[in-house]
């Protein structure tokens, strides 16, 4: 019943008052059949409802499920099989940490068992991660789709992203308004963020602080800048919204002074971000509007999924 699961066709019964229940029934009566008004009735052939046509049948007709039922991996394999190799550790490293959480071994067990029939590498790597053997499994031998795979290497449109670019009364606040202007006409948001609230103005301009260090957060953009100039970045609540949007491999720059800024946090390197300039112009616009389109930096994900500490292997229980 909720906006994003609801069916186009819309749903008429008398269920009511039960777990989750958001409709507005109308009608009186919470049974069928009822003479109080409002019951369903089924639709149909000019409703666009399911119409029983009868038709011939030969041989026997039994209760049984086909074959296919017993395959409970080849669909999972495919997918698998179809993603990127970071998408594929981006998978396993989830794994990883949803079992992490499961306190009976038991269960870790069983589950790699299930990740044997899938894929295999799958399977040891989960295992390496949790300090347990690998079982062996067979997984179905399938054909690739690369349809299934959610990485694009074309950008797609930016409307509706969001841009955080963080500034003070130091900033170059007229890079803040070309950068603004330009996203604005591709239907992007641009959220100024600085220490305190209010305004922050200078010869380069001035601008609204949208956002403050205490109230932003890296969940709520698909990429942060620094401005040419900041001299706040170093604090703890910058350093930190910078850094997770870092390791969830959005895009994080700057122009000017802000590249140094960034590497003295350990937050950016030139390898990993393709929103570095020395100035706001045209090339570094279109930078940006590319690096929004590709969504993520997927070249940093298996960095900042990586483990600097080794598992260490423990016995299987009895």
């Amino acid at each position: 019943q909720i906006p994003i699961n609801r069916p186009h066709a819309p749903v008429n019964d008398m269920l009511r008052d039960g777990m989750h229940q958001t409709a507005i029934h109308e009608g009186l009566g919470a049974y069928l059949d009822n003479d109080l008004g409002g019951e369903p009735v089924l639709a149909g052939e000019s409703d666009g409802g399911y119409v029983n046509i009868p038709r011939p049948v030969d041989g026997e007709v039994v209760r049984a499920s086909p074959v296919s039922f017993d395959d409970h991996f080849s669909q999972s394999t495919l997918f698998y099989k179809s993603l990127t190799p970071l998408e594929q550790a981006h998978i396993a490293a989830s794994l990883t940490f949803e079992l992490g959480k499961c306190f009976e071994q038991t269960i870790r067990e069983r589950e790699l068992e299930v990740l044997a029939n899938v894929d295999s590498e799958l399977c040891k790597t989960v295992a390496s991660g949790l300090g347990l053997p690998a079982p062996k499994g067979k997984p179905a031998s399938v054909t690739p789709s690369p349809a299934l795979s959610q990485i694009d290497p074309e950008p797609g449109p930016i409307a509706g992203r969001k841009l955080g670019i963080v500034i003070d009364s130091g900033a170059d606040l007229a890079g803040v308004a070309k950068i603004r202007k330009a996203l604005k006409a591709k239907g992007a948001v641009v959220h100024t963020i600085a220490p305190t609230g209010g305004t922050v103005k200078n010869s380069g301009g001035e601008e609204l602080v949208e956002r403050t260090f205490a109230t932003a957060r890296s969940i709520e953009f698909d990429a942060i800048l620094v401005a040419n100039g900041v001299t706040s970045g170093g604090d703890i609540k910058s350093v930190l919204m910078l850094q997770e949007a870092f390791r969830h491999c959005k895009t994080v720059g700057g122009w000017g002074d802000a590249a140094t800024a960034l590497n003295e946090m350990g937050v950016v390197d030139a390898e990993s971000s393709p929103a570095i300039a020395k100035v706001v112009n045209p090339a570094y616009i279109a930078e940006i509007v590319k690096a929004l389109g590709l969504h993520r930096v997927w070249s940093r994900a298996e960095t900042v999924m990586a483990s600097a500490v080794a598992p260490v292997s423990q016995p299987s229980r009895a």
